[in-house]
C-alpha cells in the first residue's frame, strides 16, 4: 500500500511527462531527487504540513553526507518544482522553497568571449559571406547567417540546427524556439541577425549553388543538409566555428557555440539585463540554472559602486 506522499510524487511525475515530454532517465532523476526528501521528512508525514524548515535541515543533512553543492542544488530545484505542484493541487497553501536559494556552485566559470572577440569573430564570417564565391559562398553564408542567430538568442546548438522552415512564418523580428521538454520561448532578432538570415534566404532562393547541401526553400529545416538527419548537425557547425575562429586569429580551443550561448547571456547581464529575463531567452526551467552567471552581476555592482558612490575613491 502506497503513501499520500509517494502518490503525489506519481502524480507530478505523470504531469511532466505529459505536459513537458522529459526522459524517461529525468523522472527517473527528479524520482530520486524528491523520493529521497520524503524519506527524510518521514513519507507517512502529510506534505500539507511541509516547511521551508524541513527543506533548509534536508539540504544540510545532504551537505553532512558529502553531497556536493550541484547536486544539492538540483536536488533543491527539483523539489521546489514538487512543491509548486502540490501549490497547484490544493494541497499546500504555498510553495515553502520558493525563495530559497540553492548552494553556491564550487565549479569553474563558464568559459565565454569578451565583446571585442565576438565582434571580431562576427566581422569574419561576414568577410567571408563577402567575398566567397561558387560553392564556398553558399557555405560561408549559411554559417554567416548561423553565427549571428547563435549570439543574438543564445539558443543551445542543438536548438539552432534544427530550426524548423516554418520559423519564418511569423513575426520576422522574434523567433519561436523550441526547447527543452517541447518547451517554446520567443527571442528577439537583432538587426545584423535579420539581415544575415535574409541574405541566406535570398540565395536559396535565386539558386543553391552547392548540390550537396539542399536549399532551404525546398526542406522542412531551416538549415538542410545532406545528412541522415536531414538538417545541419552539431558537429558540424562546430566545426566551421572553429576554422571562422582561426581565421579570425581566436584560439580555436576557447570557441564552441556553448561559449557563444555563454557570451550572450553575460554580455547582457553586463549591461543591465534582468537575471530572470535571461533565464527566459535561455531557455533555463528553473532560475538555479542561471545562477552560473551571477558573478558577472557581482562584478556589475562593483562597477557600480567604484564609479557612483560619492565616497568609493575617497582613498585612492
Amino acid at each position: 500500500m502506497t503513501s499520500p506522499a509517494a502518490d503525489h510524487l506519481q502524480a507530478f511525475l505523470e504531469a511532466r511527462s505529459a505536459e513537458r515530454g522529459m526522459s524517461p532517465l529525468t523522472l527517473d532523476a527528479y524520482a530520486r531527487d524528491i523520493g529521497d526528501f520524503l524519506a527524510y521528512i518521514g513519507k507517512d508525514r502529510s506534505l500539507a504540513t511541509a516547511t521551508a524548515a524541513d527543506v533548509t535541515a534536508y539540504l544540510r543533512h545532504q551537505a553532512e553526507q558529502g553531497l556536493g553543492p550541484a547536486s544539492r542544488a538540483r536536488r533543491l530545484s527539483a523539489i521546489r518544482q514538487f512543491l509548486k505542484y502540490l501549490v497547484g493541487e490544493g494541497v499546500l497553501a504555498e510553495n515553502p522553497a520558493q525563495m530559497m536559494s540553492g548552494p553556491r556552485r564550487q565549479r569553474p566559470l563558464p568559459r565565454t568571449l569578451s565583446v571585442a572577440e565576438v565582434e571580431r569573430l562576427l566581422e569574419t564570417a561576414r568577410d567571408l559571406a563577402q567575398t566567397a564565391t561558387g560553392k564556398e559562398r553558399a557555405r560561408a553564408l549559411r554559417f554567416h547567417c548561423l553565427i549571428e542567430l547563435l549570439y543574438a538568442t543564445g539558443m543551445r546548438v542543438s536548438e539552432l540546427v534544427t530550426l524548423p522552415a516554418s520559423v519564418l512564418d511569423g513575426d520576422p523580428r522574434l523567433l519561436t524556439i523550441k526547447g527543452k521538454g517541447g518547451r517554446e520561448r520567443q527571442v528577439p532578432l537583432s538587426g545584423p541577425a535579420r539581415l544575415a538570415l535574409n541574405l541566406y534566404l535570398g540565395l536559396t532562393a535565386e539558386g543553391w549553388v552547392d548540390p550537396s547541401v539542399p536549399r532551404a526553400t525546398a526542406s522542412r529545416w531551416l538549415f538542410p543538409s545532406a545528412s541522415a538527419e536531414g538538417h545541419l548537425t552539431r558537429q558540424r557547425f562546430a566545426q566551421e566555428l572553429k576554422e571562422v575562429a582561426a581565421a579570425a586569429d581566436l584560439d580555436p580551443d576557447r570557441v564552441s557555440p556553448h561559449v557563444l550561448r555563454h557570451a550572450f547571456a553575460s554580455h547582457l547581464l553586463d549591461r543591465g539585463a534582468d537575471l530572470r529575463a535571461v533565464q527566459q531567452l535561455l531557455g533555463h526551467a528553473d532560475i538555479s540554472t542561471t545562477e552560473i552567471y551571477t558573478h558577472v552581476l557581482e562584478e556589475r555592482l562593483k562597477r557600480l559602486v567604484h564609479d557612483h558612490h560619492p565616497l568609493a575613491r575617497t582613498a585612492n
